[in-house]
């Protein structure tokens, strides 16, 4: 596969941000500019963003998925209830991604892990993740490729 991913209709489209009190911006950055060199649409919401305006852009723009970046720890809780409200508007099916440093506490990753996937988040990812990895991830769960 390319380091390019397009959906049939023309680019990928995501939405990104931190969540919550979250007001990091590197790895947002980060995540933005591979995303670009990849060919995918970002629109970027920035820091501290909250649930419904995550929602709201996706509508707007007819995101293909959420892309959210969090290092604060609080990750698992300022997610909490997101895929519901994807529901509500129409929208529950939206790819969620997770990254960073998501959750502060005595649990394994494995279980930090199940814990964001049991609220419907479609994928995490662990601190130093590189953001390319979520390229081939989205590009398979849109089913632009073969699974592997």
């Amino acid at each position: 596969m390319s380091s390019a991913i397009a959906d049939r209709e023309g680019k990928v489209v995501v939405v990104t941000g931190t969540i919550g009190g979250d007001a990091h911006v590197i790895g947002n950055w980060l995540l933005r500019h591979t995303l670009e060199d990849a060919g995918v649409k970002v629109v970027g919401l920035g820091a501290c963003v909250n649930q419904e305006t995550f929602v709201e852009a996706a509508l707007e723009t007819r995101a293909d998925a959420i892309l959210i970046s969090s290092v604060y720890g609080m990750g698992l809780l300022d997610c909490r209830g997101l895929r519901d409200m994807c529901r509500e508007a129409g929208i529950g099916d939206i790819l969620i991604y997770v990254g960073g440093n998501v959750y502060v506490g005595q649990s394994s990753w494995e279980e930090s892990e199940a814990e964001f996937k049991s609220i419907g988040i479609d994928r995490v990812y662990p601190p130093g993740t590189p953001p390319a990895l979520c390229i081939p991830h989205l590009a398979e769960d849109l089913g632009l490729t073969e699974a592997s």
